[in-house]
């Protein structure tokens, strides 16, 4: 997993008014917390930390005025007409610890012929990593997969040093068999028309 780092300033201003300065001047506002420590309120480059954002629980190396710390993100808010950052909250984390993050679940190959459905029953799979080896997503094969057949999580294989935080039986992908809707026979409108 790669490290991105970016540099954080302390904010000393709070409210929605200091928030809009700063992300009129291209920044996000942010909290860093963890390991039982104070939070730190701090600002982001908003278009670095928006580029780091684009892969999946990335390692974000930050220098806050000279203090480097390592996070991961937790929550990012975004607005929801523009799609740009209002507010991220980071988890410290230290190298050699071990955190619960989901990582995306990827599909490879085909269903077996016959008009089948696959679910994403969990989008993501929950995991237990080292801070600093977070795979970025896992495969799975639904080669020739029927309706009726599952995929659990204990039948995906995970990295070395990545551990399932989820029951081993939860259901991550079914295939389903694709419904059709049955024309209605003659009258049966009829009947329903005039009830």
């Amino acid at each position: 997993m790669s490290e991105v780092k970016l540099a954080a300033s302390v904010r000393k201003e709070f409210g929605k008014g200091a928030a809009r300065r700063i992300r009129r001047e291209d920044k996000v506002p942010g909290v860093l917390y963890g390991h039982g420590s104070d939070p730190v309120h701090i600002t982001l480059p908003g278009h670095e930390l928006l580029m780091a954002l684009r892969t999946p629980n990335v390692l974000i190396a930050l220098d806050i005025e000279g203090k480097n710390e390592l996070a991961i993100p937790k929550a990012v808010q975004r607005d929801p007409l523009k799609g740009f950052l209002e507010h991220v909250d980071l988890l410290l984390v230290k190298r050699g610890e071990k955190v619960t993050v989901e990582i995306p679940v990827q599909t490879e190959g085909d269903l077996a012929p016959g008009g089948y459905l696959l679910e994403h029953v969990l989008n993501a799979l929950p995991v237990e990593a080292e801070a600093t080896h977070i795979p970025e997503s896992v495969s799975v094969s639904v080669e020739g997969l029927e309706a009726g057949a599952s995929v659990l999580a204990k039948d995906i294989t995970l990295t070395k040093g990545v551990s399932l935080a989820v029951e081993a039986d939860a259901v991550v992908l079914q295939v389903l068999a694709a419904q059709a809707e049955e024309p209605a026979a003659e009258g049966e409108g009829d009947e329903a028309a005039e009830a």
